[in-house]
């Protein structure tokens, strides 16, 4: 009689938890929508009032993006038990990442950005390179996916997306994309037309965004193949390859004589003590170098991540009375 009392008596508290939760998502959503708004309405009516840190051009988007994405994922670890939650610097890898890739392009960065070409391209460094770096090594998709929506969880598993995740991430590519995006926009006549159209700025800066993250995902995943697409002697090569073009890239641009991107020059340079070849000349140096070290920073992360494979097999075959197995670099290297 007293445990039926018992029990009765916490069926309340269980049904006030659960109908807490859409109660709390209801709350975070709408919080979400209002600040949007405000930034909207600030950066259009009042521009010159707002702080830096307030986007220069509001973007729906992007908003949604890093809100829903720090949102999700904090959710995402709220649900976890403790044992399965990320470790300290996995999360604050990842909120690092979106937060670099929203300060390039909702502050009043971005306005800088479209009126000096070397602040350009760390804004692309940025976008491409370290804000899907940080995001990859942080391993989010797991916290993510708890966090989300059923709906928008089971979008992750449609067939047509899933094949096209495994085409555009196939080594080869892979390697293309990430080096032809760079050189596409860096194209002087598709960067002047990127530069003063909306439209073609925003599909600009998303594929820079997307194929970072997909690139960087793939070469920095920390699993053994299988589960991982490709094998970690793969991802070693691709964070070599795509080294060596943007290095050439950064030098062409580097040692030209001429100016190559005479928007800024056309839309007025916000630092004018700084010239058309000087700016160009720092751009350059921005592509050549950061990109070329972020390639080493991949690579040591990858063999590190091979050594840490290789010692939980061996201590895996340790575990089941294995003797004299040896492990070595002929398993991904081939030789």
């Amino acid at each position: 009689m007293t445990e039926t009392m018992t029990a009765q008596a916490r069926i309340p508290s269980t049904i006030g938890a659960r109908a807490s939760r859409p109660r709390a998502e209801i709350f975070c959503y709408g919080t979400m929508v209002l600040i949007g708004i405000a930034l909207w309405w600030g950066s259009t009516f009042h521009a010159s009032i707002m702080p830096f840190w307030a986007p220069f051009d509001f973007s729906p988007l992007w908003f949604a993006s890093a809100a829903l994405s720090l949102y999700w994922y904090a959710r995402g670890i709220a649900l976890s038990a403790p044992g399965e939650r990320p470790a300290l610097w996995r999360s604050t890898s990842f909120l690092l990442g979106v937060g670099v890739i929203y300060f390039v392009l909702q502050t009043r960065f971005e306005y800088l950005a479209e009126h000096m070409f070397f602040l350009n391209r760390a804004q692309h460094v940025a976008m491409h390179h370290l804000g899907p770096f940080l995001i990859a090594i942080a391993w989010p998709g797991a916290m993510l996916k708890r966090g989300m929506p059923v709906a928008v969880r089971n979008a992750f598993y449609w067939r047509p997306l899933k094949i096209l995740l495994a085409i555009v991430q196939q080594p080869f590519l892979a390697a293309v994309l990430f080096v032809g995006l760079i050189a596409l926009w860096l194209w002087p006549p598709v960067h002047f037309r990127a530069m003063i159209d909306p439209r073609l700025y925003a599909v600009m800066n998303w594929s820079m965004v997307v194929d970072g993250i997909l690139f960087w995902y793939l070469v920095l995943d920390p699993r053994p193949a299988p589960p991982a697409r490709i094998s970690y002697g793969a991802r070693a090569v691709l964070t070599i390859t795509v080294m060596f073009p943007q290095i050439i890239i950064g030098a062409m641009i580097v040692f030209a004589h001429h100016d190559l991107y005479s928007f800024y020059t056309w839309c007025g340079r916000i630092f004018p003590s700084v010239g058309a070849l000087d700016d160009q000349q720092y751009g350059g140096l921005i592509v050549w170098i950061p990109p070329a070290m972020m390639s080493v920073v991949a690579l040591i992360w990858v063999i590190n991540m091979l050594r840490l494979s290789e010692e939980a097999a061996i201590a895996a075959k340790e575990g089941n009375g294995a003797e004299g197995v040896v492990f070595s670099s002929r398993e991904w290297t081939g030789r």
